[in-house]
């Protein structure tokens, strides 16, 4: 698949194995197996450096001790020249015995690879152009021994679905980095998920009858997941048709996410562009994200997030959420979300909680956003759940202080232009809107909009007026626990 040459010009201006739980969840009360060598997935911890080599004289590189009793390789050696240079020492995946031909597993050399170039000073990881690497399920560890670059130019696939799934790797995750400080992530290559056959496991909402799901193996990979890592940089690259989330950040901090272009169908289920939980220090600039699900969602523990001149279209928006699953706590505060587009979508940008959650969702401001054509562009539900079975409960995830700035555009007349579906027992508090013009995208009269439990100001005329928001603040508002958060 080719990617238009023009798409970034427009925007110039994850213990190791922790699974994958997917946070699944309106408003309820008011309204033929492929042979790999076996190996293990887990890269190996750092030691000291090895020597760098003259980079004419070709070296051995070998195989470092398995970390575990599960590690199955066999301890062959690996020919081929590692080229180092005292400045910056350039590891490529070829170099460790890599095929490229998009068939060949090519696991081993990506682990060897990315062992000595952790292991090294200041090195870059090659995965050269003009080849497809297949890569088992892998995780690369750390900390490495100072700053790594993983200079992706070529195409780097997983197994093409979950027959070829090697038995006994994990399904819900493809590519993790552990543990890991200073790592940039870069390049004009492409990662391809190859998602289509886990798009359609029978229990994907989508392939039961009006988007039921069908019993069966569910798990589906995360393409690309960062946990417990700091001093992140994404940057420069094409990713397409992950099995399900495209990159996801758990407990990290400190991450850059800028020019990447994301692409999926419209119809994938959770395919989530760029996922963020428990991570903090958050800049994701000037991408392009086409997909089935939350272009960016943001979950619980999250502070310090700044998305600025992002694309959306179509998918499901700009998330806060979802929230307080199983009565859980969620803390999410001081998120900026400006000077971005939103088309063809199934909502703009959206705040979701469970009923039943604790917490607080709190100095959020949406600014400058642009719509078209879409559902629900201004959304705060938390009566959020899919299942449609879930019961009437007194606590909820406080919802205060959101700012909503210079959102104009078109809506879908299929849903209201604002939805403020706020908890029956904790209200939502000091909203905020100024500057909001949503005109139907088609016909001329105005929907109205839709306000429960919802407290705030108007500081400027909005179209459509939103006479449906309660001023000031509630008479009473329960006790929230202020160490919650």
């Amino acid at each position: 698949m080719e990617f238009p040459s023009w798409v970034f010009t427009l925007f110039s201006s994850i213990s190791l194995c922790f699974l994958l739980l997917p946070v699944q969840g309106g408003l309820q009360t008011h309204m033929g197996n492929s042979h790999f060598l076996p190996l293990s997935q887990i890269s190996l911890p750092p030691s000291p450096s090895p020597e760098a080599s003259a980079p004419s004289h070709e070296v051995k590189a070998s195989l470092p001790p398995s970390p575990s009793p599960e590690a199955s390789a066999p301890s062959h050696e690996v020919k081929g020249s590692a080229p180092s240079h005292d400045s910056a020492r350039v590891f490529s995946v070829l170099s460790f015995g890599a095929v490229g031909d998009g068939v060949t597993d090519d696991t081993r050399a990506f682990k060897l690879a990315w062992d000595t170039a952790c292991q090294s000073k200041s090195a870059t990881l090659l995965v050269p152009d003009s080849y497809s690497f297949m890569v088992q399920s892998i995780i690369f560890t750390g900390p490495c021994k100072s700053s790594l670059v993983f200079q992706i130019e070529g195409t780097v696939m997983p197994p093409d679905g979950p027959k070829s799934w090697p038995k006994g790797n994990n399904k819900r995750q493809w590519l993790v980095f552990y543990r890991v400080n200073g790592l940039a992530m870069q390049g004009r290559g492409l990662i391809d998920g190859r998602g289509e056959k886990w798009w359609n496991l029978p229990c994907k909402p989508h392939k039961g009858p009006n988007g039921t799901t069908l019993p069966g193996p569910c798990d589906s990979p995360v393409a690309i997941r960062f946990f417990m890592s700091s001093n992140l940089t994404v940057q420069g690259l094409k990713i397409k048709n992950s099995p399900q989330f495209h990159f996801r950040f758990d407990g990290c901090r400190d991450v850059l996410v800028d020019s990447l272009y994301i692409k999926a169908p419209s119809q994938s289920p959770n395919t989530d562009g760029i996922h963020i939980e428990n991570t903090n220090n958050v800049k994701i600039y000037n991408t392009i994200i086409s997909n089935g699900d939350d272009c960016v969602s943001i979950g619980a523990g999250c502070f310090d997030v700044d998305i600025r001149n992002i694309s959306c279209a179509p998918s499901h928006g700009i998330s806060i959420g979802s929230l307080g699953n199983r009565n859980s706590r969620a803390c999410v505060s001081n998120i900026s979300v400006t000077d971005s587009v939103i088309r063809q979508s199934d909502n703009g940008i959206r705040i979701k909680t469970y009923q039943g959650g604790s917490g607080s969702v709190s100095m959020v401001t949406f600014n400058n956003i642009h719509m078209d054509n879409v559902r629900n562009p201004i959304i705060i539900d938390q009566y959020y759940c899919l299942t449609k079975s879930c019961t009437n409960q007194t606590s909820a995830v406080h919802i205060s202080d959101i700012t909503y700035a210079n959102v104009k555009g078109t809506y879908n007349i299929k849903s209201p232009p604002l939805h403020l579906a706020c908890s029956d027992a904790v209200p939502c508090t000091n909203l905020t809107f100024s500057n909001i013009e949503l005109l139907p995208a088609q016909g001329r009269i105005l929907s109205d909009p839709f306000c429960w439990n919802a407290y705030g100001e108007i500081s400027t005329m909005t179209i459509p007026p939103v006479y449906c928001l309660s001023e000031g603040v509630p008479y009473t508002i329960p006790p929230i626990d202020g160490d919650q958060c």
